[in-house]
């Protein structure tokens, strides 16, 4: 990891935390936040997610804290300073507090505390509710949610950036607005092109074969088979494949999807190419999913699940696909009546990252031309 100088310092009182707007080496902030009587949102080996509040502003946030190496950068910081987008979670502020040997940190150590926008549920308890009730998700909503998780996505990849940790926890849901927003960059990183990473990525439903299969030089195109798992699940109500270890969860894949061929295997990982697989058929997507799936949907998961890379469908692309042809007619409403969430507010960098005929197709006639993306304020 990259050493740094900047030195950052903050006030610990208790349940009552200090943190930091201003850029530069950051001195005691002027906005506090008390996470005295805040909800836990999020606990792991990471770290803890606390729900708080900016006691002068009365914002709820989010706070992730994390032990931190002062001597070292933190790559989700890092990562989350450049991203401005509707569909991804959004940096508020930054700042240090000492861990005083608590929490499993020893004296002299920082905690560093990530102060994010709040967003109350996510896909994963959004799926788990309508299994409780003996439902499946609303077509209209699972349209919703993966499109703008693509949007998510095709964004972070225009930046050169891979999240290799999409999953159903990490997609954040206001579900009244029904806007959904991508979260934890604890994984993200800056793919370099011929610069090896570690395969152990990723949660194991949503981890491309490639990487079960030992690749180090692999692409964003590892986001885009989680993002096919996440949308097969939504659709399921239940993880499409669930393994039980990653070699389990490379069978589970080969069940369905038929063994690759020796051409696929060399597209996932060249060293691989003579390693002997049981022959199994493919099955066909409709007999994964139940009757009521459109063929659109099983076409788009088809082209998402690729056991070649390159060939799997980018997100930004996906937007474009007919399965979400309903989104773009006007008179679409959510199961409650109401309208739409912002779907068509694209960047100037999302639009140039797509074919001219797939952005003539992503911007209804009905919504007019010119309209981008207002980019929030990052801390600095």
């Amino acid at each position: 990891m990259e050493a740094t100088a900047e030195e950052k310092t903050a006030q610990d009182k208790g349940d009552t935390k200090s943190g930091s707007t201003s850029g530069g080496a950051r001195a005691r902030s002027k906005y506090t936040y008390d996470a005295g009587k805040g909800k836990i949102l999020g606990n792991g080996s990471f770290g803890v997610v606390t729900e708080a509040r900016c006691l002068e502003t009365g914002e709820v946030v989010a706070i992730k804290q994390v032990l931190q190496d002062p001597r070292y950068k933190n790559r989700e910081l890092d990562v989350m300073k450049v991203l401005a987008h509707p569909n991804i979670v959004e940096l508020k502020d930054y700042y240090y507090t000492d861990a005083g040997g608590r929490d499993g940190g020893n004296p002299g150590e920082k905690f560093l505390n990530v102060v994010m926008e709040f967003i109350p549920d996510t896909v994963y308890r959004v799926i788990k509710t309508f299994v409780r009730n003996s439902q499946y998700m609303p077509m209209i909503l699972v349209k919703l949610y993966s499109y703008q998780m693509c949007r998510a996505l095709g964004y972070l990849h225009t930046l050169g950036i891979c999240h290799r940790d999409i999953k159903p926890q990490n997609l954040l849901v206001d579900t009244r607005l029904h806007v959904l927003k991508l979260c934890d960059f604890g994984s993200a990183k800056t793919l370099v092109p011929g610069e090896p990473s570690v395969a152990y990525i990723c949660s194991r439903y949503y981890r491309a074969p490639e990487l079960m299969l030992g690749a180090t030089e692999y692409t964003t195109a590892i986001d885009i088979w989680s993002i096919g798992c996440v949308l097969g699940e939504m659709i399921l109500g239940r993880p499409l494949f669930a393994g039980n270890t990653s070699v389990d969860q490379l069978v589970k894949i080969i069940q369905t999807m038929g063994t690759p061929t020796r051409e696929q295997m060399s597209a996932m990982n060249h060293n691989y190419t003579d390693f002997r697989f049981p022959d199994v058929r493919p099955k066909a997507w409709s007999r994964i999913f139940h009757s009521h799936t459109p063929p659109e949907a099983l076409d788009l998961i088809s082209q998402l699940l690729r056991y070649e890379p390159q060939l799997r469908l980018k997100p930004l692309d996906a937007l474009a696909h007919p399965f979400f042809d309903e989104l773009r007619q006007r008179e679409t409403r959510l199961p409650t009546g109401g309208t739409l969430p912002p779907l068509f507010n694209f960047t100037e960098a999302e639009l140039r990252a797509v074919s001219s005929d797939a952005r003539e197709k992503l911007i209804p006639e009905w919504y007019g031309e010119g309209q981008t993306a207002q980019a929030p304020a990052k801390a600095q």
